[in-house]
């Protein structure tokens, strides 16, 4: 996809925030903490092939190329800005990541093209009809025993992170929060298909309750209508090379 018009919702929520947002995220989202947990939840391993999506500048892809030099990874954002950034990123660390433009409701890999998805404060951008059908998505691009990792906006962990969280949703939208404040992205997950949900890890940040939610892809159809979580809870050719960007 060509036209940079085309509609998306900016990492910092503005184009003219966007080249604040690596520092934004790292000075309120906890965001080292946050990406060593979801690089450690996905277990990578030399040859795996692993997509970040919404990758944004890029930061999460280069962990996780720099923590499993072996593995493949690709990135996938619609943000060309945003993709210039994490190519010139790679390029100056020496690293071998390829990012794509794209949207998540239409991925543009074939079927069991990888082994891990990972994904970092991008779910609650989209609308709620978009999240259901970027996690059906995920669940496509996965093999079978593939995982999605990822982390985004959970229930606010009481009043005061509840006080916190109205700053993303006052950003970002109400309608596209409303699954997130409910604390309702792990049915979301598992309305896709997804077995074995879980929440692994919480964090307490400056805009709210931040979420790794892990899930694996078994060998079943996906659901076409959306399931609860019980109580417990290659590409075929090598992606193109885009600009640069997190």
């Amino acid at each position: 996809m060509n036209d940079e018009s085309a509609e998306f919702v900016p990492g910092a929520g503005f184009h003219w925030l966007t080249p604040l947002y690596d520092p934004l995220v790292a000075l309120t989202c906890r965001d080292r903490a946050v990406k060593r947990s979801l690089v450690a939840a996905a277990d990578l391993r030399p040859g795996q092939r692993v997509l970040d999506l919404g990758c944004g500048t890029g930061n999460l892809a280069l962990r996780v190329q720099e923590a499993c030099p072996e593995a493949v990874v690709s990135g996938i954002d619609a943000d060309p800005r945003m993709l210039r950034t994490a190519a010139a990123k790679a390029a100056r660390r020496g690293r071998d990541v390829a990012f794509v433009r794209g949207f998540a409701q239409s991925l543009p890999f074939s079927d069991g093209a990888f082994d891990r998805v990972v994904s970092g404060l991008f779910f609650h951008h989209l609308p709620p009809d978009a999240k259901a059908v970027a996690f059906r998505e995920a669940f496509r691009v996965l093999a079978s025993g593939g995982e999605l990792h990822l982390a985004d906006w959970g229930r606010p962990a009481g009043p005061l992170m509840r006080l916190l969280f109205l700053g993303i949703r006052l950003l970002d939208g109400f309608a596209n929060t409303a699954a997130h404040a409910a604390g309702e992205l792990p049915d979301l997950v598992a309305g896709a298909g997804f077995t074995g949900v879980r929440v692994r890890q919480r964090f307490a940040t400056a805009f709210g309750t931040l979420e790794v939610v892990s899930a694996v892809k078994s060998a079943v159809t996906p659901p076409s209508d959306p399931i609860r979580v019980g109580p417990s809870t290659e590409p075929t050719s090598r992606p193109s090379r885009a600009g640069a960007a997190e």
